[in-house]
């Protein structure tokens, strides 16, 4: 973990807007489940959430937890100006093409090496995704991964309602 988590509120919502810049990195043992196409693409018991001013936490699964065969490397790449340099995969074989759906730091930069080999999901191209058995929505705007539940509150970069976030 980068730092403590100043933000926490105990019994209430985390506040995004009291979430730090640079992000921080958060270990946190929960329940994961992915699903796709009629399949469970990932299961895991723990995640790592990356926290930052007004997004919701992006939250990274180990590979370990994903089913392998319904990906495949896709094309591209994007430059983090916190983490480096980040690869796409595509989900494959359950329905329709995936598109460029989960991202991977395969050297993130320090202070965020913990995140090497960890896979991001954006929520939005997936049939559901469940955090701690609560159904996520995802963060608007399609161009941020962040995972909306009722322990987080907004408003979030990338709604709409909130153009001076965008």
């Amino acid at each position: 973990m980068l730092s403590p988590v100043p933000w926490s509120r105990p019994g209430l919502p985390e506040r995004v807007a009291d979430y730090p810049r640079p992000p921080a990195l958060d270990t946190v043992e929960i329940s994961v489940r992915i699903e796709v196409g009629g399949q469970v693409l990932a299961e895991a018991e723990r995640v790592q959430r990356v926290l930052e001013t007004f997004h919701p936490p992006t939250i990274y699964l180990p590979p370990e937890a994903f089913q392998t065969r319904l990906l495949r490397p896709a094309e591209g790449r994007s430059l983090c100006e916190w983490k480096g340099m980040a690869r796409y995969l595509d989900v494959v074989g359950a329905g329709p093409l995936r598109a460029r759906a989960l991202w991977c730091y395969d050297a993130p930069w320090e202070p965020y090496g913990a995140l090497a080999g960890w896979l991001g999901v954006y929520a939005s191209r997936m049939d559901a995704c469940w955090l701690g058995g609560e159904r996520v929505e995802p963060q608007p705007g399609g161009f941020y991964g962040g995972w909306i539940t009722s322990q987080v509150e907004g408003p979030f970069k990338g709604d709409p309602l909130h153009p001076e976030l965008i």
